[in-house]
This record gives structure tokens, sequence and C-alpha cells, in this order.
């Protein structure tokens, strides 16, 4: 398990030609392995712009390293305030190169989920921009409503957009763990990007599969906004996971907006535009 950054209380980022405006944020990470699992396969970055989750597989060596290979190349972005779907993509790209010559590749090859924030400047606003590639989520929590912000690459997300299974079904189908896109594996890799309004007064979360496994949306709902502060929420959610079982490894980032010059009206936080879809 690799992990990049921790907690922070406060962040300022200033917007360009914002005239002093800035973006000021607060968050919180934390990983476990669970009670199932003989290592912690997960990795995570939590520093501005960028906070991150990845979920290896392939077993303790391979999916350990894949993971760390992400956020180790995501984390060399964090040295500007503001990201690119460029600058994620080169990082992608870089990792899923790390992963064919590391001490992680197998015959079958490595690989790992990958999930994810990232403070974006479009046209001279501060943007979120969110990515994705597997079954690790981002979810937003505003104005007591929870919103699932990113859609898994998953066999059960297939049969679910067809009609095939209802989400109760879903909840307990045979092939939850089976996922239709990574980084790795000798892939060019492919995110999905959406871009959303910067809602002061939001709180996102980003979290690998073993939180989800364990946890409701609306447990999640419940404990992000229960908790008093990022840690408060992230500690919450972790003891709920664990205390429901614990069957896989559970990683954990709660990043609160605590000021934004384009937060506008809460109803704004629910816009999500599509960037790519493959």
């Amino acid at each position: 398990m690799t992990q990049i950054g921790r907690s922070n209380r406060r962040h300022n980022v200033a917007v360009p030609g914002g005239g002093g405006a800035r973006v000021s944020l607060s968050w919180a990470a934390l990983s476990d392995k669970g009670y199932r699992r003989a290592v912690n396969e997960d990795s995570l970055l939590a520093k501005s712009p960028i906070f991150a989750v990845a979920d290896g597989m392939g077993g303790h060596t391979a999916g350990d390293f894949a993971s760390a290979a992400v956020v180790t190349r995501l984390a060399e972005q964090v040295s500007v305030d503001f990201v690119e779907e460029d600058a994620i993509n080169g990082a992608l790209r870089a990792a899923v190169d790390d992963m064919s010559r590391g001490v992680g590749q197998t015959d079958l090859g490595t690989g790992t989920t990958v999930t994810g924030i990232a403070l974006a400047l479009v046209d001279g606003i501060a943007r979120w921009l969110i990515f994705n590639i597997g079954d690790s989520r981002v979810y937003q929590f505003a104005d007591g409503e929870l919103q699932q912000l990113t859609t898994d690459h998953s066999i059960v997300q297939e049969l679910l957009d067809a009609g095939a299974i209802t989400p109760a079904e879903a909840e307990v189908h045979p092939h939850s763990n089976v996922i239709t896109r990574a980084v790795g594996f000798n892939e060019d890799p492919v995110p999905d990007y959406w871009l959303i309004p910067i809602v002061a007064g939001a709180r996102l979360l980003v979290c690998s599969d073993g939180l989800t496994k364990e946890l409701t949306e609306h447990g999640i709902a419940h404990f992000l906004g229960d908790g008093s502060s990022p840690l408060d929420a992230a500690q919450q959610l972790m003891d709920a996971a664990l205390g429901n079982g614990g069957r896989d490894n559970v990683t954990v980032v709660v990043v609160d907006v605590l000021d934004t010059p384009e937060s506008g009206s809460h109803s704004e936080s629910g816009s999500r535009r599509s960037l790519r879809r493959h």
C-alpha cells in the first residue's frame, strides 16, 4: 500500500486572474487492509490538486505494485495548482510503462483501478475534473443529497444499464468483482472524464470498492453528513466498513470545499458534463 499525502485542515489555491479569489479545501485519507486480505493492494494520493484512489489487482506483489505506480505517477503532477486532462493521461500511460518493467509484472500482467478528482482551470474558472477507470468511485454530498459522480466499468454496471438486473440484484451478483476496464495489462489507459462545478459546502468522497461492498448509499450519505470534519467522516466510514465485515481493502479520501469564488447555488452541484465516454 502506498499513501502519498495525508490530512490537511485548510489549503488555499489562488485562482489566476481572480483578483485574489481562491478555492479553500480540507481533506483526510485513510486505508485499511480489512479482515480477509493478507495485504493492502490499495494506494492513494491526497495532495492538492489531485485526490485519487487506486485498487490493485493480480495478487500480492502485482496489485500493490500496480496501484503504487499509478498514484506515484499522478503525484508528479501536484507541483502545480491546477491540472489538465492531458496531464492525467500522461501519468497513467507512464504508470502502465512502469508496470510492464516492474517487479510486480506477472505472466498474466497486472493492473489497477483508479478514480479521483482534480482541480482544473476551464476558461479561467476553477472546476472539478472527475476521472475514472474501473469500479472505485467518486461521490459528492451536498445539501443532504448524495450523488455518484463516476460510472463503474464492470459487468454488473453493463447489466444494470441494459435493464437485465435490478439494483438490488446488483448488490449480490456473483460477478460483482469483474471489471471491464483497468489501468495496466500493457494496454493504453482509457479514462472517463467529467467536469463539475466546485460548490462551497460540498463534501466529496473518493473510495475503493472495499467501502461500497460494505455500505449502501444510504449509509455512505449518513456518515458523510454526520462527520464533523473530513477526518471524522473518513473514520466513521472506515469503522462502518470494517464493522460490516471488512471483506476487502478499504480506502477513503474525503475532501471538503470550504470556500470558492465559483460556489454558485447548491442546485448547481448536480450539473455533470461528460468530457469523453468510450
